[in-house]
């Protein structure tokens, strides 16, 4: 049995782990990255992410191709199109899956290729196999290619990420797919369902249904996104998806599913107010319910790493877990944020800290800008109303919001206009933007900008001391209220931050 001893063992390829391994080598350190790279099962369920992880093979970087291929049939043809107002011969909206899936997978493969390559460049030892802890220092890999190794390292990091959940309670379950077999998809249904109330339901729904397939959203409660979203988009996206959108199944929760055997399509049966409803003819199910950490495997008992009863592994605001020389980032932890540029950052700062010479290197985990990939986008950071308010009470927390067909659409009819919804949520008499919500158009790639001013502690004044950008969406959150006033008792007068305020002449 082969046996190495490493300055550090990265446990997990993804996004985190490949970005501390990176830059612990850059500094000098002898690196370990242990990959179990992937596979699929006799039932033809995926098995491991494999280098770049879940966002470069199966999540991020493939849904945000197939979603601008959905954005741009949409804007082709459909109740939403911008083509024929604008003077435009739309075509047919014809749509060719098997390209789209063939051209993805190329360039998902260069990537996947450029991971491994940026490894060896760096001189980091990848290590193909499935990893688990015989103590805390050591660590057991069970070889791709069959055999062991034995691992020595002074640290160790854990950045396994996580896979979809199931709802396994649900006879028949195993007839639908997951997020990880959406990509796997070699023809596009005709007719699909989506289980699920997240950010990944809503998302394939979308999906789906901007490319033409016929596609029903299944979910609990009364709206899709229930948890982190402000009210306000909520209703906004809700009131999208009924217009323009996928058929809406609201509190319907799954019972079964079946296979009709001469036809081959799928049946669903929810539980709907107390009563069971069936709805057939499904030539795919995708249940989207959630994701679980990838953690059962490891033995994190014999490393003496405590994880909570979900299966995340508990860590401090330095990555630290509960076992000295042990650290953990990403999906698989309890820092709550499932996104790939969060473990890219927190991968880089404890690189910084365990051999940058940087000990107080963390991420903090505050005002962390996020987007949803939904029709239309999201945009969201900071705390949505009613979390401001209860943090902070009522007397403390007022908002600005506005709802609006962008000009995108001004030439359609008026069942044909997408709408953007804006909201800030200041805090005290400076008006301290403490949380910024859009959806619509644009949304995805205005909220950067936004996200860094809100980090350095932008106010409404900083806001609207900014010269507008017209004709565009974003110049909105700029322009709200009087436009540099502010009302004193009862009479508006200007208000501009103490930076554009001149002595008197």
């Amino acid at each position: 049995m082969a046996s190495a001893v490493y300055d550090l063992c990265v446990i997990g390829g993804g996004s985190g782990g490949s970005a501390c391994a990176r830059r612990a080598a850059a500094y000098g350190a002898k690196v370990c990255l242990v990959e179990r790279m992937w596979e699929h099962d006799a039932n033809g369920v995926r098995h491991g992410a494999g280098p770049g992880g879940t966002c470069v093979n199966v999540g991020c970087v493939p849904k945000k191709l197939m979603w601008m291929a959905a954005s741009q049939r949409e804007s082709m043809v459909g109740p939403s199109s911008v083509t024929e107002g604008l003077g435009l011969k739309a075509s047919t909206g014809a749509f060719d899956w098997a390209t789209l899936k063939a051209n993805r997978d190329q360039y998902v493969g260069r990537l996947v290729t450029n991971y491994e390559a940026n490894w060896k460049k760096e001189g980091i030892e990848l290590v193909k196999g499935l990893a688990s802890f015989d103590d805390a220092q050591t660590v057991r890999v069970k070889l791709n290619a069959g055999g062991e190794q034995i691992i020595k390292a002074s640290k160790v990091l854990v950045a396994v990420g996580g896979r979809p959940a199931s709802p396994e309670d649900v006879p028949g379950i195993d007839l639908a797919i997951n997020s990880d077999g959406f990509f796997d998809l070699e023809e596009q249904p005709q007719k699909v369902a989506v289980l699920g109330a997240g950010y990944i339901a809503v998302e394939m729904a979308g999906i789906f249904h901007g490319l033409g397939s016929e596609t029903h959203l299944f979910f609990r409660g009364e709206t899709v996104l229930r948890r982190g979203f402000d009210p306000y988009i909520v209703q906004a996206l809700m009131s999208e998806l009924e217009h323009h959108g996928p058929q809406l199944r609201a509190g319907c929760a799954p019972r079964r599913l079946e296979r009709d055997a001469s036809t081959g399509k799928i049946s669903l049966t929810v539980l709907r107010d107390g009563k069971e409803e069936t709805i057939g003819g499904f030539d795919a199910v995708l249940s989207a319910i959630g994701r679980k950490p990838v953690t059962d495997e490891l033995q994190l008992d014999k490393a003496g790493v405590k994880v909570n009863g979900q299966g995340l592994v508990e860590v401090d605001a330095f990555e630290n877990t509960s076992a000295p020389g042990v650290f953990a980032l990403g999906d698989c932890t309890t820092t709550g944020f499932e996104l790939t540029p969060v473990a890219i950052a927190a991968g880089r700062r404890l690189a910084d800290r365990l051999f940058g010479g940087e000990p107080r290197a963390r991420l903090e985990y505050a005002s962390i800008a996020t987007v949803v990939f939904s029709h239309p986008p999201i945009g969201t950071i900071g705390l949505t109303e009613p979390a401001a308010r209860a943090e902070f009470g009522d007397a403390e927390i007022t908002v600005k919001q506005a709802s609006f067909a962008s000009m995108a659409y001004a030439l359609n009819p008026a069942s044909g206009k997408v709408k953007t919804s804006l909201k800030l949520v200041l805090r005290g008499p400076e008006e301290r933007i403490v949380g910024l919500h859009c959806i619509g158009p644009a949304s995805d790639e205005m909220m950067q900008g936004f996200a860094v001013a809100i980090r350095m502690g932008a106010t409404r004044r900083d806001f609207e001391a900014s010269v507008a950008i017209h004709p565009t969406i974003a110049e909105e959150f700029v322009t709200f209220g009087g436009w540099g006033q502010q009302l004193v008792d009862g009479v508006k007068k200007p208000q501009l931050p103490p930076y554009l305020t001149l002595p008197e002449p």
